[in-house]
């Protein structure tokens, strides 16, 4: 059972427990009476005691190695008493015990490597969580005078982390807020994450321009490459692919407490425009023209960084911003998520959807539905101004996805 999934193997130790107790020594023991009971009440010519073997085996799958152990040897004192109970010319005799003997040894050993590798993996779990949790820390709820819900999704299960990236910074200045996604995936596309996200929450809190906040993205995701390339490393650790990172992003500015309300200033990093949602419909915000995080040198020195634009949020609207994990999922069909359309008829049906959390389990639950595969890591991460949360708010990534299809 070598590389066996810790989930799997939480979701099995919870059905082996009644009441906080651990029953996984009852079916093994089951099968081993059964064993017992079939062989004394056969005939002579239809032995069936050998089949005892199977019961260290079911063990190992199930138990610890001292409980599998404990069964192997069971399961040969069963076998010899059994065994002697009938007449000589019908006992099974030496071959069946040595059988017996040897298929305990091995279910001992194959348990023992399996708790191993559980053990293992476990670890590389806690590992993953913590890289995770050092990237996309958590948020207070409510935060820096807003109210917020997130969900993150990664492609990939085991590492639990991907190039997807958001973030809040509270400062003298107002907050910021940042979600993002660099091209790529796994550890190098972390690793560019987590050097966006350290920039951001320096600068975030000290800069009092916006646009300056974006200019050192940019520049920091131009430090990223060079030293990406100075290593000798790109995309994969593919040389000959020469593929250049870049990310795309959405930096945004609410006011500061006391300063004039009802405007967020955007920069929109070439990622996909977020949605407004409220009581008045939902709105998609302009388009993002700029190139991504990474790519204006590629452009001439006079590309700079996008513009920063006003945009006019009132206090009972909601911004909402994803990456493409969402904007891109395809059902069987092919067909895309709709999710602007999937927004508006719920805020129309219910305008309190338009609230982060409902916003958020709206998008996540449509996403895992729509989508027979997640090929790309999801974030989900809707804000407004505080004072309108729900009960149960929050930060939802961690929650079980629901059954999807197919």
């Amino acid at each position: 059972m070598s590389g066996a999934d810790p989930g799997s193997r939480a979701r099995r130790q919870q059905l082996l427990r009644v009441r906080g107790r651990s029953v996984a020594w009852v079916p093994p023991l089951l099968l081993l009476v059964a064993i017992a009971v079939v062989d004394w009440n056969t005939s002579g010519e239809f032995r069936v005691i050998s089949w005892i073997v199977l019961v260290p085996g079911i063990a190992a799958a199930i138990c610890g190695v001292r409980g599998t152990a404990a069964f192997a040897v069971l399961a040969l004192l069963a076998y010899i008493e059994v065994d002697a109970s009938w007449p000589h010319q019908d006992q099974t005799g030496l071959p069946d015990f040595i059988l017996v003997a040897m298929g305990g040894v091995l279910a001992t050993l194959a348990c023992a490597v399996r708790v191993r590798e559980e053990r293992r993996m476990l670890h590389m779990r806690d590992v993953a969580d913590t890289t995770r949790r050092t990237v996309l820390r958590p948020l207070p709820t409510p935060w820096g005078g807003l109210d917020h819900a997130a969900v993150y999704l990664a492609a990939d299960s085991e590492a639990r982390v991907g190039g997807d990236f958001y973030d809040i910074q509270p400062g003298p200045h107002g907050t910021r807020v940042l979600l993002g996604d660099v091209q790529g995936k796994g550890l190098p596309a972390v690793a560019a994450a987590a050097a966006l996200l350290g920039t951001f929450r320096e600068s975030a809190y000290h800069e009092a321009s916006l646009t300056v906040v974006a200019e050192r993205l940019e520049v920091r995701m131009g430090r990223h490459r060079q030293y990406v390339t100075d290593l000798g490393e790109d995309l994969d650790g593919d040389p000959a692919r020469g593929v250049e990172r870049f990310a795309t992003a959405v930096l945004v500015a609410f006011p500061p407490p006391g300063a004039p309300a009802g405007h967020i200033e955007v920069v929109n990093f070439g990622h996909e425009p977020p949605l407004v949602a409220g009581p008045r419909g939902v709105r998609v915000l302009p388009p993002g023209d700029g190139l991504p995080l990474g790519l204006s040198a590629l452009a001439g020195s006079g590309a700079g960084v996008p513009p920063v634009r006003r945009i006019p949020l009132a206090a009972d609207e909601t911004l909402l911003l994803v990456t493409d994990g969402v904007t891109e999922a395809r059902d069987a069909d092919g067909v895309f998520f709709p999710l602007h359309e999937r927004v508006t008829q719920a805020v129309t049906t219910d305008p309190t959807t338009a609230h982060p959390h409902r916003l958020v389990e709206l998008i996540r639950e449509g996403t895992l539905h729509h989508t027979p595969h997640m090929a790309d890591d999801t974030t989900i991460f809707a804000v407004r101004a505080g004072g309108a949360a729900l009960q149960g708010r929050g930060e939802l990534r961690d929650k079980p996805p629901p059954p999807r299809r197919g």
